[in-house]
């Protein structure tokens, strides 16, 4: 019983599958000019997001789209992109590497 909940709950439950390359799409279309292209960002005013993992770079841009999130250049931004864009933006910023801004 428990099982066939379980599986009618997935069934139910829409599959959104992340795509680097059109996450990289929209990087370059959005994202780069801010935080480059590779999420690595040399300009220390930006959150560097290469590598960041991509759960927390995908809640954070659903917070900025609702507003649970405070700043209003990424509200700006994220409230254009779709729930497959963050998904997609996600996976491509985990994907790259990190880079450290400073190093001890």
């Amino acid at each position: 019983m428990l099982a066939a909940l379980a599986l009618a709950t997935l069934a139910a439950a829409p599959a959104f599958a992340a795509d680097i390359a059109a996450g990289a799409a929209k990087a370059k279309e959005v994202c780069a000019a801010c935080h480059g292209l590779d999420g690595n960002s040399a300009q220390p005013d930006y959150p560097k997001l290469g590598g960041q993992h991509a759960d927390f770079i995908a809640k954070a841009l659903r917070d900025y789209k609702s507003g649970q999130r405070k700043n209003a250049i990424m509200a700006g931004f994220a409230a254009g992109l779709s729930r497959q864009d963050i998904d997609n933006l996600a996976a491509y910023y985990a994907s790259q590497p990190r880079v450290l801004g400073t190093k001890w």
